[in-house]
């Protein structure tokens, strides 16, 4: 069986890429997009393990919903990176600096 503290150092290594991947990358759209949702991957990780050791269901109902919200912010994120490429035929983040309000 597997123990708590590997899911969660599991987790903790998932949450620590994704924080690398945002903070080392900051030119590219789509690694920011991913290193997001790896982030959302490492808190479900977390909900699903409590909830196992737990014997509590709620954490997995509510893995269920941020699923829902991420694939929602899958989507929306790469519509709007669609249309910005199309548009300016780049997803470099510092050529988008005119989007500014």
């Amino acid at each position: 069986m597997i123990a708590l503290s590997q899911y969660l150092v599991l987790s903790a290594i998932l949450f620590g890429i994704s924080m690398a991947g945002i903070v080392l990358n900051r030119k590219n759209l789509i690694v920011l997009l991913m290193s997001l949702e790896l982030m959302l991957l490492a808190v479900n990780t977390n909900f699903i393990a409590f909830s196992h050791y737990l014997n509590d269901i709620s954490g997995q109902i509510f893995v269920f919903f941020v699923l829902t919200v991420a694939a929602a912010e899958a989507a929306i994120g790469l519509a709007i990176l669609v249309v910005i490429f199309r548009t300016r035929r780049t997803i470099n983040i510092e050529d988008l600096d005119t989007l500014k309000g």
